[in-house]
C-alpha cells in the first residue's frame, strides 16, 4: 500500500482530475484578482486572517504556533476535501476555486496598494517558497475528492440502470479509498515541510 511506485502510479491514473484542479485553482486566482463584485468577502476573510496572524504573534512561541496552525488547518482541510468530495465532489471544486480567489485578490490588492514590484517580491519570497509544496498538495486533495465524488456519481447511476453494476461500483469505490490511505499520508507529510518553510523561512525571506 505504501511502496512508492505504486503511489506514483495511482497519481498518474489521476493526472485528469490533478490536472483539472489546476486549472480550477489558477481560474480562481484569476477571478479573485479581477472580480470586483467579491472585494468584501475577500476583505471579511482576509481580515480574518490579520486577526488571526496577531494572536499568533502574541502567544509565547509565535514561531511554533505559525507551524502547528498552519500545519493542523491545511492537513485537516486537505483529508476532509479527499473525503467531503463523497457529495458529488461539489466541496471540492468549490475548495479549490475559493482558495485560489484569495491568493488572486491578496495580490491584486497588493499591486493596488504597493505596485507591482511589491507584488513580484511576494510572489518569489511570500508564496513560492512554500506554495511550490502546499499549492500542489491542496490540488491532489482536491484532486481526489472530486474523483471521490464521480466514483459516487456513477454507482448512484448503476443502481437505476437497466443493468446495474452496483457491486463493481462499489468495488470501485472500496479501492480507491485504499488508495487514498498513502496519498492522505503523502500529503500529511508535505504540508508540514510546507508550514515549516512558511514560519521559519518565508518571513525570514521577506524581512530581506
Amino acid at each position: 500500500m505504501f511502496k512508492p511506485r505504486e503511489i506514483l502510479d495511482h497519481f498518474r491514473s489521476m493526472s485528469g482530475y490533478i490536472a483539472f484542479g489546476f486549472v480550477l485553482f489558477f481560474a480562481g486566482i484569476v477571478v479573485g484578482g479581477s472580480n470586483t463584485a467579491i472585494s468584501d468577502m475577500m476583505d471579511q476573510q482576509l481580515e480574518a486572517i490579520a486577526q488571526l496572524a496577531q494572536q499568533l504573534d502574541q502567544s509565547a512561541n509565535p514561531t511554533m504556533s505559525y507551524i502547528l496552525f498552519i500545519f493542523f488547518n491545511n492537513a485537516i482541510k486537505s483529508i476532509f476535501i479527499m473525503y467531503l468530495g463523497a457529495f458529488l465532489g461539489l466541496v471540492p471544486l468549490f475548495f479549490l476555486v475559493f482558495n485560489g480567489m484569495i491568493i488572486g485578490y491578496l495580490l491584486n490588492r497588493t499591486a493596488e496598494l504597493h505596485g507591482a514590484g511589491t507584488v513580484m517580491e511576494m510572489i518569489f519570497k511570500g508564496l513560492l517558497p512554500h506554495g511550490i509544496i502546499e499549492i500542489p498538495a491542496i490540488i491532489i486533495a482536491g484532486a481526489y475528492g472530486m474523483r471521490f465524488g464521480v466514483l459516487i456519481l456513477k454507482m448512484m447511476k448503476s443502481t437505476v440502470s437497466p443493468n446495474g453494476q452496483v457491486e463493481k461500483s462499489g468495488f470501485e469505490i472500496l479501492f480507491f479509498m485504499k488508495k487514498t490511505i498513502p496519498v492522505a499520508v503523502v500529503l500529511t507529510i508535505s504540508l508540514l515541510v510546507a508550514s515549516l518553510i512558511e514560519s521559519i523561512i518565508t518571513p525570514w525571506l521577506l524581512k530581506m
